[in-house]
């Protein structure tokens, strides 16, 4: 099993993503091999509180150029995580 802190890579600090706080819903990058309960059990133990629903997404990679290079970025799996009411992650009041 991997250590919680392998899964959750980098909270998503985004216009669109801290338009859903009022949702109560947080924003991550996340290991591409996780899965739901992986996601939900490394919140829960991270941040200390209690997950509701989890939805995941795999983003592609666009397509860079670098003067005459081409390139991609790396894809990436996205989740967005809705906590029950009353819980609230710390780490995003002082965005």
């Amino acid at each position: 099993m991997k250590d919680y802190r392998d899964i959750i890579i980098k909270p998503v600090v985004t216009e669109k993503s801290m338009d859903l706080l009022a949702d109560n819903k947080y924003t991550f990058i996340v290991d591409r091999k996780a899965n739901k309960t992986e996601i939900k059990n490394a919140i829960q133990n991270i941040f200390d509180v209690k997950v509701e629903k989890i939805y995941t997404m795999n983003v592609k990679g666009k397509p860079k150029r670098l003067g005459r290079f081409e390139g991609r970025t790396s894809d990436r799996k996205k989740a967005i995580v809705t906590l029950k009411p009353g819980q609230k992650i710390r780490l995003f009041d002082t965005v």
